[in-house]
This record gives C-alpha cells, structure tokens and sequence, in this order.
C-alpha cells in the first residue's frame, strides 16, 4: 500500500513527483497548499486544516501527500509508508520555479503566476536561513525524525531517475 509523503523547498520538485505517483488511479494525491490556505495571502487556521488532512487520509488506502508544512507534514507522516525529502538545493529548485508549468489550482492565469516569480525565487532563497515551519533546518527535523522507509533525494538528476 504506497501512502508517500514527497517534502521540500518550493520548487524542488514535489507536485512533479507526486503527480507521476499519482498516474497509477489507485493512488490519490494531496497538495498541502489546497488545505493550507482559506484565500489568497490568508491561511486557515491549523486545526482545520489538520482535519481536513486527517479526513483525506481516512478517505484513502492509497495516496500521495506534497508539501512544505511543516506542522501538516508531522500529521501525514504519521501514516505514512514512505517519506521522501527533496533537497535539490537553492539553485536548482530556482531554476525549476523559473520553468514550472501554470498551476490553474493556485492561480487564475499563468500571467498571474508569473507576477509572483520574483516573490517565490527570494521565498526559495531564504530556505537555508529561515527558521520556520518552512525552513530547511524545520524538514532536516523531521526528516531524522521519521523511523521508517525514508530517502533524501538530493538533485535534480536523482528526482528525474526516480520518474524513469
């Protein structure tokens, strides 16, 4: 039974991975942000957006959860049977921000999206130095807290090997 929690800094490649996880219909897939967040800029508190986790969870034999929080991340590890941490670095995942296709689920054009590329490219710069849910320090954390199946993939060429 895959239950597969893909974490990482923006842009590292986690809705990649986890939509060709997703491919195969018996797996179902969970982007963190759609829990996350009521409207644009406002965040839902946490306890709903825990149940509205736990609900997926409950909801499915089979899935695939992405994401950069660390706080729902804990939650969707705890069922988890494989953890897989994405550490490209800063540059690389840069790099894969400037080429990520339009996400119609988080803006209404690819224009849109595009306006916010500066903001996302110093979001993903400050991962080695915040200190926040969001931090590489923060996904360190729970990476060496996870007992079972787990693996740090740390390039972009290691990510591509994963999809062949």
């Amino acid at each position: 039974m895959k239950r597969i929690v893909i974490f990482g800094n923006s842009g590292s490649g986690k809705s990649t991975l986890a939509k060709w996880i997703a491919q195969n219909p018996a797996v179902h897939h969970l982007d963190l942000d759609t829990l996350a967040w009521g409207s644009p800029g406002i965040r839902k508190e946490l306890a709903e957006s825990v149940a509205e986790l736990r609900e997926f969870i409950s909801g499915h034999d089979q899935w695939v959860i992405e994401g950069c929080y660390g706080s729902l991340l804990e939650e969707a590890m705890k069922t988890a049977s494989e953890v897989l941490f994405l550490n490209p670095g800063v540059d690389a995942c840069q790099e894969n921000c400037r080429s990520r296709p339009w996400e119609p689920h988080k803006y209404p054009s690819k224009q849109a999206q595009d306006a916010n590329l500066e903001m996302l490219l110093n979001w993903v710069a400050d991962y080695e130095t915040r200190t926040d849910e969001f931090s590489l320090s923060a996904h360190q954390e729970l990476f060496a807290s996870v007992e079972g199946n787990k693996r740090m993939v740390a390039s972009n060429q290691e990510a591509r090997e994963l999809l062949a």
